[in-house]
């Protein structure tokens, strides 16, 4: 049986005792402040940056990460004998994978799987560890590649929005609406769907009630959860963080919950306080 590496990119969230656990090769993507780039995860940290956007009164730029990177990661791993699975940010959110399926031509190797996991944050994640299950449960890399290209469209991504104005200054949200918004305290659930964001329900009032509908989404879908993995992803949403896994660990059934932490690049489009419960359903 040949080894397999797993290989992602920084948005998929994942702490770093699951990545080391798992052994997961990351790929930062790029924060930027005008002439200034860094490394999402390793030069900058998600509370560095608010400090530096908070000072500057402007959003950073994010970039996907080059084809030559990929090409260096790649290469390393085809040197030592891996077959190697790549699955990171979805392609309709970046051009990561893009860049991915350049170095694999460029490689001009057999070698080299990718899956689009048609997703961000710890949907991506969720879809790693799936991954590392099989690979531990000793399936070849193609059979890893076509049961999590099976699992991808039963990924359940949400998360609820604290402030408006990450989508207002992201150009995402008109500035009537940011400021009806901001008014009426308004705070939209996003979802995945189909590759992309889409607005859900919205919530009017405090936060809490934004909380309520993403508790309430979690409980319709609980009789159809796999039950192996869920993840609590937030940016800075400590206090949200401990009221949702209070409700989670008495309502749900799941063997492992995750509390992550989203990074710079996640955290650049949809801000301080934003909070999300992911999960996969089952594959029935």
């Amino acid at each position: 049986m040949r080894k397999i590496k797993l290989i992602s990119d920084s948005t998929c969230d994942l702490s770093p005792e699951l990545i080391h656990k798992h052994e997961i090769e990351i790929v930062p993507l790029y924060v930027s402040f005008g002439e200034e780039s860094y490394k999402d995860g390793i030069d900058l940290k998600t509370e560095e940056m608010y400090r530096i956007i908070k000072e500057k009164g402007e959003l950073p730029k994010t970039s996907a990460v080059a084809p030559g990177e990929f090409e260096q990661i790649f290469q390393k791993y085809l040197d030592l004998d891996y077959d190697i699975l790549y699955m990171g940010i979805g392609s309709k959110f970046s051009g990561t994978f893009q860049s991915a399926m350049l170095a694999k031509k460029l490689l001009e190797s057999e070698n080299i799987y990718l899956v689009d996991s048609a997703n961000l944050s710890s949907g991506t994640g969720l879809l790693l560890l799936k991954a590392a299950q099989f690979r531990d449960a000793g399936m070849d890399v193609l059979e890893i590649k076509e049961k999590v290209e099976g699992l991808v469209p039963l990924v359940r991504s949400q998360f609820v929005i604290d402030t408006l104005e990450y989508l207002y200054k992201g150009g995402r949200l008109n500035a009537l609406s940011a400021l009806m918004g901001k008014m009426l305290r308004v705070h939209p659930l996003i979802k995945v769907v189909d590759g992309k964001m889409d607005v859900g329900k919205k919530a009017m009032g405090s936060m809490r009630k934004g909380l309520q509908i993403l508790l309430d989404q979690a409980l319709q879908d609980q009789a159809y959860m796999d039950q192996d993995f869920m993840m609590i992803t937030h940016s800075l949403a400590d206090e949200h963080y401990q009221y949702i896994h209070k409700k989670i660990a008495g309502a749900f059934d799941i063997k492992n919950v995750y509390e992550t932490h989203a990074g710079c690049v996640i955290s650049t489009h949809c801000g301080a306080g934003t909070i999300g419960i992911l999960y996969i359903l089952k594959n029935e």
